[in-house]
């Protein structure tokens, strides 16, 4: 049986979310999704920069990983902007725990790789078992769980 590998590439859904959330913001007056708008373009830039997109291979980088990275990029972009303090307060707790955690996460994620996964139909599957699937590091679970 072929390894499995999972790899979609969402690099047009993370910028069509900023621009989202920035006409969100402007229409509406809300500077938090303004500022949640340009951090997401900041780790969208650092996401390319250092060429984090999902490999073909598995071991490498899928997009669960992918996804990872993203998170902590945009969470150190919010850590980071000084335009919003109650944001910066709580994404530098979510920046810091996921720093801190980057190898086990990493390591749980490539752990997930290689396997089929049942997920319960593909037409009407069972949402805990895609969860148990695009959600299998414990780890980055909880950073998300506790610091949010």
């Amino acid at each position: 049986m072929e390894e499995c590998h999972l790899r979609w590439d969402y690099l047009g859904e993370f910028l069509a979310l900023a621009v989202s959330l920035d006409f969100y913001g402007t229409k509406n007056k809300n500077n938090k999704a303004n500022v949640l708008a340009e951090a997401l373009d900041d780790a969208t830039e650092k996401f390319l920069n250092n060429d984090r997109s999902p490999s073909r291979k598995v071991g490498e980088l899928d997009t669960r990983g992918s996804h990872f990275y993203l998170a902590l990029y945009w969470a150190q972009a919010l850590a980071n902007q000084e335009n919003d303090p109650e944001l910066q307060k709580t994404f530098k707790k979510v920046a810091g725990a996921l720093e801190k955690s980057t190898d086990q996460i990493l390591e749980e994620l490539k752990n997930a790789q290689g396997a089929s996964q049942d997920i319960g139909g593909y037409y009407k599957p069972n949402p805990e078992l895609i969860a148990k699937a695009m959600r299998p590091s414990a780890v980055f679970n909880s950073v998300l769980a506790n610091e949010l």
